[in-house]
């Protein structure tokens, strides 16, 4: 059986369209997509490409003549795939088909070796949306783990932008390194093996993001690699967490702080009988994004009205509790009122 096309009473018009295909375009010309990256009309050896299976499995694979791709469904040999426009159904030896596509962001991102929790696509997907990354950003990431919000912010800032990833354990340095250079993106990222406690190695970054578990403790060395007004974001996992940050956000001098978690809730395409999957992912992470301000000092003006009231409420309690104090201190007779409270 022909591994490309379908069974014999289709193959000769699916060859023939392929042939046609290559003839009304130059396949040596490439579409520049919008991050300067180029998809070809047609598969090539050292593509990177996707086989969905008709059970929703998708297996990644960089296509390498003489090699083979094996299944429970079967073999297909890599060379079977080569000069096919994508959205070709293919077929194994044992006549199983597989839909093979270009691989989106969310399969380059959850099909790596991993050796540590890696983040869920929805919350990269608002981490770049946060840092207002775009072809040409200079942003910097703390904590690179397996390397997946990395691959998801040098895919935001290639092709002329540049990711300054650092880690502080080797192991992870090196898996985060085999798996950008295998989804085609290093070239976009330099990798630090270094401690950040003594202050990042870049400045005037258009953006900042900490991935570690206490990121509190490195808010000054984030204000002095970032640029006046750039952008920040933390992630951790807990309210806790997420109240030290705050205070140490409030403290350091950024400002317009919003707390955000994403919930994506995904539905069955049924058009019929539309309804909700049967799961769903729900909390994974606390999202913190703040601005640097000029004068930290003048960052207390820009809290949010409801932290403003907050802020003024504890301070009419803390007089409250010295004015009681002083109150029961004084003789029966001579007590003052309590102040009222707003």
């Amino acid at each position: 059986m022909n591994m490309r096309n379908a069974p014999v009473s289709e193959s000769d018009r699916q060859e023939d369209s392929v042939s046609d295909l290559a003839h009304r375009q130059d396949t040596s010309w490439a579409a520049p997509s919008e991050q300067g990256r180029s998809v070809s009309l047609l598969t090539a050896a050292d593509d990177l490409v996707l086989l969905l299976t008709g059970g929703g499995k998708r297996h990644l694979l960089r296509l390498q003549p003489g090699r083979s791709f094996h299944s429970n469904l079967g073999k297909i040999q890599h060379s079977d795939l080569i000069d096919l426009p994508y959205g070709t159904t293919v077929y194994s030896h044992l006549g199983h088909a597989m839909l093979m596509l270009e691989p989106s962001l969310d399969d380059r991102m959850t099909r790596i070796k991993r050796n540590t929790q890696i983040i869920f696509p929805q919350d990269a997907a608002m981490i770049v949306r946060r840092l207002n990354l775009r072809a040409g950003s200079r942003v910097i990431e703390a904590g690179t783990g397996s390397g997946a919000l990395t691959i998801s912010l040098a895919w935001a800032v290639a092709p002329t932008g540049r990711v300054y990833s650092y880690e502080i354990r080797d192991d992870h340095v090196q898996v985060a390194r085999n798996n950008l250079e295998k989804m085609g993106l290093l070239q976009y990222v330099d990798l630090h093996s270094a401690s950040i406690l003594e202050g990042f190695r870049q400045t005037n970054a258009d953006a900042l993001v900490l991935d570690l578990r206490t990121p509190w403790i490195f808010l000054e060395q984030a204000r002095e690699a970032l640029r006046p007004g750039g952008f920040f974001v933390a992630l951790v996992p807990t309210t806790n967490q997420v109240s030290d940050l705050l205070h140490g956000l409030e403290k350091s001098g950024f400002a317009d702080i919003i707390v955000e978690e994403v919930l994506v809730r995904g539905y069955k395409p049924v058009p019929d009988r539309l309804r909700p999957d049967d799961t769903m992912v729900g909390h994974t992470v606390f999202l913190t994004s703040a601005r640097p301000v000029v004068d930290p000092e003048d960052s207390g003006r820009w809290l949010s009205e409801e932290r403003k009231r907050y802020a003024a409420r504890k301070i009419l309690e803390e007089r409250i509790a010295e004015e009681e104090a002083r109150r029961e201190s004084q003789p029966e007779g001579k007590r003052v009122p309590h102040p009222k409270l707003p």
